[in-house]
């Protein structure tokens, strides 16, 4: 296979595997009413074939990117997808409600290992500085699979019941294998052993889990009660024992060389308020439009549909602007957007046009593909050789935290009802306010890049020996910055 050939064949991969994961969260919010009066369940195991999948996949999100790094993300992206299409038959097959939250748990144990193998494999497919395009792609792709999850989901739930949404994952899932068996990208190479320190996995896993564990409860606890308190002290505590053992083990699970790197924490930072910010803004306009305005489901669906619509027309426009002004200016305008569109929420009352909430939305949509699109760009291309699969890992870390953040803030306002408000909700100047620290991350991501380096260019990932100890601090950094520079 030639490599014009490879890199299409990952690209396609690359895509379907991260709709396929969009897909199915969309799908599912359909089809859970469904599920509940078949299997006669109550409505907190219905939530918990939510949540159960998101505390598999948000603990072991980085941990699978780093056993990526270590085996070969293809092997990964292989099992993840196969593993993940058998656990959405096995759920198909489920005669009651355990059985799905079960297996929807075994699930996001193998969404963890497919998503970060998702990005990295275009970073063995792809040079830095050509990522711009195929991330994307990727962008719009995720857009469209949201978008149409609820309309594919409604169709299928309506003709042919709630098993038919979870059928639907698995000749996907074989398409994707057969795929990435094709692209034949090549495994790493290493002259130095990098095995896994089981007790940092077990940490990172432990304190991820508890915090989004806390951060789902606060819809129905609120911040200030003792589940959520004795939560978040539980988090903080965790996370200290992380920090302290990553200092002094050799092998830590998130590796020096990307805890070191100024482009890509800032990116997950910027990717976790932004994303914090924008879902806690649609989780408040949606209650608004449901109970304020009394639309229904498919009228609320279609006013927000802007946002849909410019994230997917958007992020081409995002990656060529990135490519054309840099990392730093296109984050600082895509920020800039989603503040701009959140505080135009706060604006909006019972008297507002549709014209003018569907300009907000659009302005909403714009403004977070350009984030998209820019940090993954930087997390990608600015991953240290060898270390793609971690920070990939790392990203889908930040998009699965954000959110539960952002809404976990958005709920604790709809204590109070939301008729008496004239606007959408107090709330939405917070989450504005919130969302504009994402400056402060942005302004840290590089500038307009330089001249490439040929040493950068012409020397393949898999072949990099960076994860030796004696080669992080002289190395690892140059190598990054000149990869974050070129992905720009």
């Amino acid at each position: 296979m030639t490599a014009p050939v490879r890199r299409r064949a990952a690209l396609l991969a690359s895509v379907a595997g991260a709709m396929l994961v969009a897909l199915d969260g969309t799908v599912l919010l359909v089809a859970q009413p469904s599920l509940q009066r078949d299997l006669g369940a109550s409505m907190t195991q219905v939530q918990w074939t939510s949540t159960g999948y998101l505390l598999a996949v948000a603990s072991l999100l980085v941990i699978a990117g780093r056993l990526g790094d270590r085996y070969g993300h293809p092997r990964l992206l292989l099992i993840g997808v196969l593993g993940f299409g058998a656990a959405s038959g096995g759920i198909a097959l489920a005669s009651g409600v355990g059985w799905v939250i079960g297996l929807r748990v075994a699930q996001g144990v193998f969404g963890a290992l497919l998503q970060p193998a998702t990005l990295a494999l275009l970073r063995l497919t792809y040079p830095a500085d050509r990522l711009g395009v195929p991330v994307a792609l990727r962008t719009s792709a995720i857009g469209v699979a949201a978008g149409a999850g609820p309309i594919l989901g409604g169709v299928l739930v309506s003709s042919l019941g709630w098993r038919a949404v979870f059928w639907l994952n698995a000749p996907i899932a074989l398409a994707i294998a057969a795929l990435t068996l094709a692209v034949r990208a090549p495994a790493p190479e290493h002259t130095s052993p990098r095995r896994l320190d089981l007790t940092g996995a077990a940490l990172l896993a432990t304190t991820l889990a508890v915090m989004v564990h806390t951060l789902t409860g606060v819809t129905a606890d609120g911040w200030t009660t003792v589940p959520t308190l004795l939560g978040l002290a539980a988090v903080v505590a965790l996370a200290a024992v992380l920090a302290s053992h990553e200092r002094r083990t050799a092998h830590p699970i998130v590796p020096h060389a990307v805890a070191r790197s100024t482009p890509v924490i800032a990116s997950m930072a910027m990717l976790l308020v932004t994303s914090a910010g924008l879902f806690g803004a649609l989780f408040t306009a949606t209650f608004y439009l449901q109970d304020v305005l009394r639309l229904g489901p498919f009228d609320s669906g279609l006013r927000v549909l802007p946002l849909t619509a410019l994230m997917v027309l958007g992020a081409p426009f995002a990656g060529t602007a990135l490519r054309r002004y840099g990392p730093r200016r296109s984050a600082i305008t895509g920020t800039a957007l989603v503040v701009a569109g959140i505080a135009g929420l706060s604006r909006l009352g019972p008297g507002s046009t549709s014209m003018a909430m569907g300009a907000v939305f659009a302005v909403l949509g714009a403004g977070f593909a350009t984030v998209m699109v820019t940090a993954t760009g930087t997390v990608v291309g600015d991953a240290p050789p060898g270390y793609a699969g971690v920070v990939g890992g790392l990203k889908q870390t930040a998009m699965n935290i954000g959110p539960t953040l952002g809404i976990a803030i958005a709920a604790s306002a709809t204590r109070t009802p939301a008729a008496a408000h004239p606007a959408i909700g107090p709330v939405l100047p917070a989450l504005a306010a919130f969302t504009a620290l994402g400056f402060l991350p942005a302004a840290l991501l590089p500038p307009m890049p330089g001249p490439p380096s040929k040493t950068a260019e012409t020397r393949p990932l898999e072949n990099d020996q960076s994860a030796a100890p004696h080669r992080t601090r002289s190395t690892n950094g140059v190598a990054s910055r000149k990869a974050a520079d070129k992905a720009s």
